[in-house]
């Protein structure tokens, strides 16, 4: 006992005490920002460099649910018209609060982003537990999930954890496109999860298919019935980011 004590004292707190301000690496590519500005003549450079076709120069917009936060159009843009912040606080309940603008840079995004349900505030706020489904996607996301875990995250000091069955599960976190081969997977998992239910997006592939949207080898049919609850753009989702987004759903 005193030998676990002196390294207590020793190492002090190992996870992260304030997991809402918690600092991060000013290189991390995190909400956009687009300057007030004109574009020159005929540049197209942004959009022809963007992989996943999230830039649109018509009153120049990026979406965040397909951007891959590759860079290239920061490091591209003759007129730095668009930079990446290290603001990890990017997640929202409205697919459309997702797509940013000029004009995106004059609100609170962490506080109109995200719109507590109070329903789900008082049957999830003190205990979430979610089944992460793995529908088709590189791994990236789903090792990042993992590190939510662990003990510089520590997720589960929230009453935030993943279950093993979806029958324990109080709703599912889905990473990558949604191949063919795991629609039905997922519907499956889905049906297993006992009402009432919440359905997460994890990374760009889950929100809009990514690099994969115009690939035959996808269904996300799944998608179109079902209600989503929380976007949470990236690629791969840093596990500050899905802490945050979760917590702010949740109105903690």
């Amino acid at each position: 006992m005193i030998s676990l004590l002196r390294q207590k004292i020793r190492f002090g707190k190992l996870y992260i005490p304030n997991i809402k301000k918690a600092p991060i690496l000013k290189s991390h590519r995190g909400l956009v920002q687009i300057k007030v500005g004109n574009c020159l003549q005929n540049c197209q450079l942004c959009v022809e460099s963007c992989p996943s076709d999230a830039i649109q120069l018509n009153s120049l917009r990026i979406d965040m649910g397909k951007c891959v936060f590759c860079g290239d159009c920061e490091t591209l843009c003759p007129q730095s018209l668009i930079q990446f912040s290290s603001n990890y606080r990017v997640s929202a309940t409205e697919r459309e609060k997702l797509v940013i603008n000029a004009d995106s840079e004059k609100i609170d995004y962490d506080k109109i982003a995200i719109q507590s349900n109070e329903t789900i505030t008082k049957l999830f706020g003190r205990s979430l537990k979610l089944r992460q489904v793995s529908a088709g996607g590189c791994n990236a996301c789903e090792m990042e999930l993992n590190a939510c875990s662990n003990i510089n995250f520590d997720m589960g000091r929230f009453g935030i954890e993943f279950v093993a069955s979806p029958r324990h599960a109080d709703g599912i976190v889905i990473t990558g496109p949604i191949s063919g081969n795991m629609a039905q997977a997922l519907q499956d998992a889905y049906d297993s999860v006992p009402d009432p239910k919440i359905i997460i997006l994890n990374g760009a592939c889950a929100i809009s298919g990514g690099v994969f949207t115009e690939s035959e080898a996808i269904n996300r049919e799944f998608l179109k019935k079902y209600k989503i609850d929380l976007y949470i753009p990236g690629c791969p989702v840093h596990p500050l980011t899905f802490i945050n987004g979760v917590l702010r759903f949740l109105n903690r």
